[in-house]
């Protein structure tokens, strides 16, 4: 699976499923640029990671939650691509930025709602809405979601909800792009070991229980994922669109 001469866009890649994302594209030949909300130190870690690899990299403030920076990232995004590559587009990108937050259905409040719709949905929309005139015809949109959109565990009701309405807007996005040639899937990872899960694999008990209830009985690591993204983006992946492909080991089947 090489990317010869592809660029790709990976949100919230300077840890956890994005950092392994964008390194997995970057040995499969694609240059990469990383994005990061405040983490700008993490995010060169990786820049220099990738170009360790012999591929280029940038790094890329960028808050998924502000809808209202998104169009002066586009601008800034257009002259690095011209100054950097020479082209004005990207080939794949990847909305994978995320936040935890779980509560019981009971104590939710508004503003809790609005923090993960901010990020996990309205910025998803808009974020692609917005950077698709710089999508190369022909690329790729990878946006991740979550095994909790197909099975439910106690406190992630809003979480899985937002994730839920990316999978139908992922399958819109493959309807109305087709005719550029641009497929849309999702990448649905299960229980996956990050500082983004750490809190939730902490509690007494939850890794066993997680274990227990995967088929191939243990909890996920990031290269599990990013070889997934890796393959959609790649062009034995050509003719999988408008997908959802579960990645969770075979989680509460």
């Amino acid at each position: 699976m090489k990317h010869e001469n592809k660029i790709a866009l990976v949100t919230g890649s300077s840890r956890g499923l994005g950092r392994n994302i964008a390194l997995q594209l970057a040995r499969s030949g694609a240059d990469v640029i990383v994005t990061y909300r405040s983490g700008r130190a993490a995010a060169d870690e990786v820049v220099s990671e990738i170009a360790a690899l012999g591929r280029k990299a940038m790094a890329l403030q960028l808050d998924v939650s502000c809808v209202s920076s998104f169009v002066s990232c586009r601008g800034f995004l257009k002259n690095a691509l011209f100054e950097e590559w020479g082209r004005e587009t990207v080939d794949f990108l990847v909305n994978n930025a995320g936040i935890d937050l779980s509560k019981p259905f009971g104590e939710f409040a508004e503003e809790d709602f609005d923090d993960l719709m901010n990020v996990h949905f309205k910025g998803v929309f808009f974020l692609t809405q917005t950077l698709l005139p710089l999508i190369a015809d022909g690329g790729r949109i990878v946006n991740t979601s979550t095994g909790l959109a197909r099975f439910s565990i106690p406190g992630y009701s809003a979480y899985a909800s937002m994730k839920g309405a990316v999978e139908v807007f992922t399958r819109y996005l493959a309807k109305e792009l087709g005719s550029r040639d641009i497929s849309a899937n999702v990448v649905a990872p299960g229980i996956i070991e990050t500082d983004f899960t750490r809190a939730a694999l902490s509690h007494p008990g939850a890794r066993a229980f997680m274990s227990q209830n995967i088929a191939l009985g243990r909890v996920g690591v990031p290269d599990d994922i990013g070889g997934v993204v890796n393959f959609l983006c790649s062009e034995e992946g050509r003719w999988v669109n408008g997908q959802r492909l579960e990645a969770s080991g075979g989680m509460l089947l």
